[in-house]
């Protein structure tokens, strides 16, 4: 597959679907290249910058908003044709594998290797290495079900090709706001003791924080297991104390019934008594305990 092949590849329809979210000057890439634009200025500083792969030339735009002298270059002849009108001049269609026309302070390449053939990547890293002695680099790792990712590695894959080019990564810059495994990469002609060194550290301070991060999983899970079982506990004695109100509930609910048919029968009782009171015998009962004259009107 020629360049000229390669680059039909990446055509309206791949900018529209193959990126997640359609690839337009829209408010979501802009400001996504605006914080890494943002990034790059406060952090490295430096005066030209080449995005190699650029694309639309969106990350250009925003650099050269921030005073830097950039420039950018894409394989898509789509993508350049798209670049806004105020970076159009500043853009061309070329391959990143192919020699540039100059040198840069600074080589930005985010997620286009992976879309190019092996031997031709490696040349792209190689071409890289030439023209600047600071390159931000990012390739997925991930991914291999995009239609356009041929060459898909992990990020040692890509250290080693800069390391033959004497390019080491740059272990004091966090590139993560790129993407998680993007990393900085500068050209260094310390003897390789002391860049061991640099590694070792780096290598032991991510080994000592994965041993206190897995010491706070495991007491977390500890603290986790112990509230569980408190919580257990709790719930366990919820139902009984619910078990117990409802029995008393019961109770009380005999108790109320219990006391009803008493009032019922103490009400019968008492208008039974009312009738005898009332009643003809009662009335003779108390005229015979009267004096003997009323007994005699009787």
């Amino acid at each position: 597959m020629n360049v000229s092949d390669h680059g039909r590849l990446f055509d309206a329809h791949y900018y529209a679907t193959g990126l997640g979210a359609p690839y337009q000057r829209d408010e979501h890439w802009m400001s996504f290249f605006a914080g890494i634009a943002a990034r790059i200025v406060a952090e490295i500083g430096p005066a030209t910058v080449l995005d190699a792969g650029c694309a639309m030339g969106l990350l250009v735009e925003q650099l050269r908003l921030r005073g830097v002298e950039a420039e950018g270059l894409d394989i898509s002849a789509y993508a350049i044709a798209n670049a806004p009108e105020a970076v159009r001049e500043h853009v061309r269609v070329a391959s990143v594998a192919e020699p540039f026309e100059r040198r840069y302070d600074l080589i930005v390449c985010i997620e286009v290797l992976e879309h190019l053939p092996r031997p031709e990547a490696e040349r792209a890293v190689v071409n890289l290495c030439h023209h600047s002695d600071d390159v931000l680099f990012s390739s997925s790792p991930l991914d291999y079900k995009e239609a356009t990712h041929f060459n898909v590695n992990p990020p040692e894959y890509w250290a080693e090709l800069f390391a033959r080019q004497g390019f080491f990564r740059d272990l004091d810059f966090d590139a993560s706001f790129i993407t998680p495994w993007a990393a900085r990469f500068r050209r260094r002609s310390d003897p390789p003791p002391r860049v061991i060194r640099d590694y070792e550290r780096h290598l032991w301070e991510l080994r000592r924080e994965n041993a206190d991060l897995r010491q706070l999983a495991l007491e977390q899970r500890e603290h986790l297991a112990a509230a569980h079982a408190r919580a257990t506990d709790a719930a366990h004695q919820l139902q009984q104390r619910d078990q117990a109100t409802r029995e008393l509930g019961a109770y009380a609910a005999r108790l109320e019934a219990e006391l009803a048919l008493k009032n019922a029968h103490i009400a019968r009782l008492e208008r039974l008594i009312e009738q005898i009171e009332n009643g003809r015998v009662l009335r003779l009962l108390r005229a015979l305990t009267r004096s003997p004259r009323s007994r005699r009107q009787i």
